[in-house]
């Protein structure tokens, strides 16, 4: 399977946001993308009161062009994510389509990023998010792969539960903050990688969105052995990489660890 990931520059143009993706996407399914992922608010990042404003309803615009593309690539697309509009809640919500265009899979984040930053910066998600509850899997040409989004990375038993429904890829759309990411994005994502034996790929946004927000960026791809194989430089760009499943089936049999969890006692 060949991966495409488009790290991008989001900001509060969400038209020319969209035509940007679009734009991506086509480069991507040329150069032989089977799965392309989006970052987290792909479509729109700006001032919180903003927020509400630009959610939008699944199906609806944004999304609804996205399962064209997949459809007219005859690829898999996962959305990154979106303000998504469900009657009086929003939601941070990811959806996957087939090559058909399908809708195969929709996940709403779980853990919603409520921190203070050192420096007196405080992000407070919650102030428009509501968080979602469900765990999520989808069937890639037969390569099952379990959704995530950006904070949740932060909570192994996620990924866990995921690994537990035969997950063999996880992928994660983020827009991680510069003061974190430089010191945890890699070694959290290598991490989820490593204890469960499986490809993570995670695609964020980088550089300054509005009003004042920045994001690490460095989207990357970690197989089995927790080993980076590709990682976006600065800036938007683009990054794709092939996955060896049969790599990763031959890392779990020498290193079962997997098989060696202690289901009595954990669960």
């Amino acid at each position: 399977m060949k991966i495409g990931l488009f790290q991008m520059n989001t900001q509060d143009n969400k038209a020319k946001n969209l035509e940007d993706a679009l734009t991506a996407i086509d480069k991507l399914a040329a150069q032989g993308a089977d799965l392309v992922v989006l970052p987290e608010m792909f479509h729109f990042l700006g001032p919180d009161e903003q927020k509400p404003l630009q959610a939008e309803p699944i199906p609806g615009p944004c999304i609804d062009r996205l399962q064209q593309k997949a459809r007219e690539k005859k690829i898999y697309l996962h959305c990154g994510s979106i303000l998504e509009k469900d009657g009086g809640k929003i939601y941070n919500a990811s959806v996957v389509f087939n090559r058909r265009g399908e809708r195969v899979a929709f996940y709403r984040k779980i853990h919603l990023f409520d921190v203070e930053i050192p420096g007196g910066i405080v992000y407070k998600e919650s102030a428009v998010v509501t968080p979602g509850k469900d765990i999520v899997t989808f069937d890639c040409d037969g390569v099952t792969v379990g959704l995530s989004i950006c904070y949740d990375l932060r909570f192994p038993e996620l990924y866990r539960r995921l690994a537990d429904k035969g997950t063999s890829l996880i992928l994660i759309p983020a827009a991680f903050t510069l003061m974190t990411g430089k010191d945890h994005w890699e070694p959290l994502i290598r991490a989820r990688a490593i204890e469960n034996v499986c490809y993570v790929a995670a695609c964020g946004q980088w550089g300054f969105h509005p009003p004042n927000n920045q994001c690490w960026g460095h989207s990357m791809v970690v197989n089995p052995w927790g080993a980076v194989i590709a990682q976006a430089r600065d800036g938007e760009t683009t990054v794709l990489a092939g996955l060896d499943f049969d790599y990763m089936r031959g890392v779990r049999e020498k290193l079962p660890a997997l098989q060696h969890r202690r289901r009595d006692i954990f669960g």
